[in-house]
């Protein structure tokens, strides 16, 4: 089908809209309607959706002014939701959650400070995506009370999910420096980082048996490795009620006094070297 514009002498062209079909060597023309009363742009329209044309190019439609990264925002988000870690932090959406979301993200994405966070997720699609485009790093400190807070409730359910009574759960202490002179637990001892005169803080450990993150405790830097293994023992006790458990940890966390303290609780076992 086509559109063919037969002239007059005296009035304006008839438009017509037709069909060819070819018998031998002639082309058989059949007209289908009359379009002569269609305004001009109607017609015109018509005419480019026959011959297959774009009735517009995007190009007029609109401009672009931004465009933001998103596949990397899509496959962390995304991730974090399939785990359950949103619901894990809080089982209700809030301001909080979003945030602390937001900085693990962000981490993944660009590792930055605070403040280079609440810059650095402008960059993508992040921070419209979690609703936090107004929060500064003093709302992300608070996020992170509040995250504090919520520790031992994440904790249990971590617990729940990943421990059963028998599992190994394994466990290590390590330290990182500190550099600043305000934090409580920044204190001289043992500094695996060999940074000379630089306070340190210790933390330890639990992971399940395939490596997991269970439960976190922080230290004074002067703690020695092996004084944190019966905190740990009490909180699968009272905290996740596992009663039979092994646990795997070298010389340096189960030393002889810390087995023979263990051998006091049955159901407790252990690995070493």
């Amino acid at each position: 089908m086509y559109i063919e514009t037969v002239p007059n002498r005296n009035s304006r062209p008839t438009i017509l809209l037709r069909q060819g079909t070819r018998q031998g060597n002639k082309v058989i023309k059949r007209t289908l309607a009359n379009l002569t009363h269609w305004p001009n742009h109607k017609v015109e329209t018509f005419r480019r959706l026959l011959q297959d044309e774009p009735l517009a190019p995007p190009s007029t439609l609109f401009s672009i002014e931004q465009s933001l990264p998103h596949g990397a925002v899509e496959a962390v988000l995304g991730t974090m939701r399939h785990i359950g870690f949103d619901t894990l932090l809080a089982s209700k959406t809030t301001l909080n959650r979003r945030l602390v979301m937001a900085m693990v993200a962000e981490q993944l994405i660009h590792h930055s400070s605070k403040l280079g966070t609440t810059r650095l997720w402008h960059t993508t699609t992040l921070a419209e995506q979690l609703g936090v485009c107004e929060a500064d790093e003093d709302g992300l400190y608070n996020a992170m009370d509040w995250l504090l807070a919520q520790q031992s409730r994440i904790e249990k359910k971590l617990a729940k999910r990943h421990l059963s009574p028998g599992d190994h759960v394994l466990y290590d202490v390590s330290s990182s420096y500190y550099e600043g002179h305000t934090c409580s637990l920044a204190c001289f001892g043992h500094n695996r980082d060999q940074k000379r005169g630089k306070t340190s803080i210790v933390y330890g450990v639990m992971t399940d048996a395939v490596g997991r993150p269970i439960a976190l405790e922080v230290y004074p830097g002067n703690t020695a490795d092996s004084t944190t293994l019966l905190k740990q023992v009490d909180k699968l006790r009272k905290r996740f009620g596992l009663q039979h458990v092994v646990l795997v940890g070298d010389r340096g966390t189960l030393t002889q006094a810390q087995i023979t303290t263990l051998k006091q609780h049955p159901g407790r076992g252990w690995i070493s070297a």
